[in-house]
């Protein structure tokens, strides 16, 4: 017995990590895969007549110590990995999918299942026992429990070659972003660049022992260079090397690995008797099929489109005149709109970064949560960390009651994936009377502090720390029965409405002057900049509201109907057609580093981003009527979103929450386009 097989003695359970040894991994996921297994034969073979309590209560709360230590070690292998971690998630990843299977396609515990559900009209269930059984219900026969033997065997097999594949996409994906690197040697070459920039680059080379500066592919490195950089032969080969990740023709070349995702999901949903796997996913969604969300996305694309096109028709005149650069080109994209935005409206990200510094961004987001719901945030320093930059804290109500263990870990480095994201280390759920609470953590990888200024953020940074702790509040909220409904297990096109309706408060002048304070004198950033802020907030939302679509229509594409992919840049180019600005960049292809619907969970859900923006903005439209401060709109939006999880269909909530259905002239609106 490991340290991982157990209940955790720390406090409040946290996972200990100084403790944990990578040895130990492999072997706590076998002993915690044979105790989970031996919970279920004891679910099976109980005499009794199936009903909620010894069936389906049973089975969700079966194998809890396993769930513990696969968050865990997923977690640990996006935040903090190595190739010995890579190495161990090959091999346990195969092993979880096959335990999954077992239960999935386990025809004794279907049908004790099924018994509960054939007579559930004459059981007086709750709301959430209501959805438990229908979800679990779903859950078996969406996973094959209807299939004879010869197709749960081919289904297995396809589940284990998906499983490898989207970890394999994963790593080729880092494995990419790690390999390059633009050295600049010439300071002439830095000219346009923030010194922020120009100290970080500075440090990154010194980090490698090299002279000059060094830029990666990292979004902190990145995106500044591709913003500011006059350089317009370096900005090329910078936007060339991050649109070529996995699509080189070597080793980590991701080409045929998206198109055997593909082909497999294909087979999986037909296998199951769906059309497409668009069919198979948009069932569990509130758009519930593909036509729903082709005509949801094509409707937006149609508004969206004569203002994408005015917009870059402006942009281009406008490179015209300042350059006299003749076609605009994907790489002048950010430095022409950084230009443009700074003529229009004289504000840009350096003249505002020094109100941004991150430790007062983080505290305003806690004042807001503290005037919204009533929760504090303070820092502990007795709870385990798996890395030094890792901040910890304690969560609690107005009763000073424990609500959430909160982890927050912001810069980037070496064995972190890019991007920013929320997750949970343990989940929420009620048993035997005791409210168990959840660890709760945000990751992102945002401008590090240097040696001689503080981690300030950008104004895109600030909204994307605002976005992941909205998910991170319906994560610490979560106030339900059962682990499986909790927190953020609710449809996916539910999901982003909590962490979208948080960013919106990063524009209310009200809630700026908590925390957008000068990080040397104190000052409350001027009323003009914070009027400039909400002026600038739909530039050019036509173009980004078209590459929204445009990502969605791919994925729509791949997912959506059946075909067989010749070539994925091909297919790609098809897709984007209709929502093409810029020139094709011959030896550039999103699909094969399109992390999101290939190794996350979006397939077929990128649209679920603008439809949560319809929600996010009728919502917020109305603590705007009532006051963003408003405490009987917030203590609505708590108890019937963010502490209800999955318990119910989320149209339900949201209407009970709302009073009605969202409308998406709000969000229009929002962005300028009506």
């Amino acid at each position: 017995m490991t340290l991982l097989t157990k209940q955790f003695t720390t406090k409040y359970e946290t996972a200990p990590f100084s403790q944990i040894k990578m040895e130990d991994f492999k072997p706590a996921f076998e002993e915690n895969i044979k105790n989970a297994k031996a919970e279920i034969d004891a679910i099976i073979h109980n005499t009794e007549a199936p009903t909620i309590e010894n069936t389906l209560e049973a089975l969700d709360f079966a194998g809890n110590p396993l769930d513990r230590l696969s968050s865990i070690f997923f977690n640990l292998n996006s935040a903090e990995t190595s190739e010995e971690m890579q190495k161990i998630a090959q091999e346990v990843s195969p092993l979880l999918t096959e335990f999954s299977n077992d239960i999935t396609l386990n025809e004794d515990l279907f049908k004790r299942i099924k018994a509960i559900h054939d007579q559930k009209e004459s059981l007086n269930l709750t709301a959430e026992q209501q959805t438990l059984l229908d979800k679990k219900y779903k859950g078996f026969v969406r996973n094959g429990a209807l299939l004879n033997e010869e197709q749960k065997a081919k289904l297995r097999e396809i589940d284990t070659q998906l499983a490898k594949l989207k970890l394999t996409f994963g790593e080729n994906v880092l494995a990419e972003t790690n390999n390059y690197h633009l050295h600049v040697t010439n300071e002439a070459d830095l000219k346009g660049l923030p010194e922020g920039v120009i100290e970080a680059a500075k440090s990154e080379a010194e980090s490698k022992k090299l002279e000059g500066w060094i830029f990666t592919l990292d979004m902190p490195s990145y995106l500044p260079f591709m913003t500011y950089a006059d350089n317009r032969e370096l900005r090329k080969e910078l936007a060339i090397a991050a649109g070529k990740k996995a699509f080189q023709n070597n080793e980590f070349d991701n080409q045929e690995n998206v198109k055997n995702i593909v082909r497999l999901r294909h087979e999986r949903a037909q296998l199951l008797g769906y059309k497409t796997h668009s069919h198979f996913v948009l069932e569990e969604r509130m758009a519930e099929n593909p036509d729903k969300v082709i005509s949801f996305l094509n409707e937006l694309l149609e508004k969206a489109k004569p203002a994408a096109e005015r917009e870059f028709a402006e942009l281009t005149a406008f490179a015209k005149d300042l350059d006299g650069i003749d076609c605009l080109e994907k790489w002048d994209s950010a430095y022409y709109s950084e230009k443009l935005k700074q003529k229009l409206f004289n504000l840009d990200d350096e003249k505002l970064k020094p109100y941004f510094k991150l430790e007062n961004v983080l505290n305003g987001a806690f004042t807001i949560a503290n005037k919204l719901f009533g929760l504090t945030f303070t820092e502990v320093f007795d709870v385990e960390k798996y890395h030094k930059d890792v901040m910890t804290y304690e969560v609690t109500d107005e009763n000073s009651e424990l609500v959430a263990v909160f982890y927050a870990d912001f810069f980037p480095r070496k064995g972190k994936r890019n991007g920013a994201w929320m997750t949970s280390y343990k989940s929420q759920s009620i048993r035997n009377g005791k409210n168990d609470r959840p660890h709760i953590s945000n990751v992102c990888n945002f401008t590090p502090p240097t040696s001689k200024k503080p981690s300030l953020l950008t104004f895109n940074e600030v909204t994307t720390l605002f976005h992941e702790f909205g998910h991170g509040l319906h994560g610490m909220l979560a106030n339900t029965v059962y682990p499986s409904l909790s927190g953020t297990s609710v449809y996916w096109d539910f999901v982003e409405l909590p962490s979208q309706i948080f960013e919106n408060w990063c524009y209310e002048p009200e809630a700026l002057a908590l925390f957008a304070k000068h990080y040397e004198t104190g000052e409350i950033i001027p009323q003009e900049y914070v009027e400039k802020i909400k002026e600038s907030a739909s530039f050019q939302e036509g173009m980004a509201t078209m590459r929204q679509i445009s990502f969605g229509l791919l994925d729509m594409a791949y997912h959506g109907k059946v075909q067989t992919i010749e070539n994925v840049k091909a297919f790609e180019k098809e897709a984007f057609a209709g929502t093409n600005l810029f020139p094709d960049v011959a030896e550039n292809a999103m699909s094969p580093a399109f992390s999101h619907i290939f190794q996350g969970g979006y397939s077929s859900g990128y649209y679920s981003y603008k439809w949560a923006e319809v929600l996010d903005a009728d919502a917020f439209a109305y603590f705007q009527d009532k006051g963003i401060f408003d405490k009987e709109i917030a203590t609505k939006f708590k108890d019937n979103i963010l502490s209800k999880g999955g318990t119910e269909h989320p149209m339900v909530l949201y209407k009970r929450f709302r009073g009605q259905e969202p409308k998406p002239e709000a969000l229009l609106k929002r962005a300028g386009l009506i």
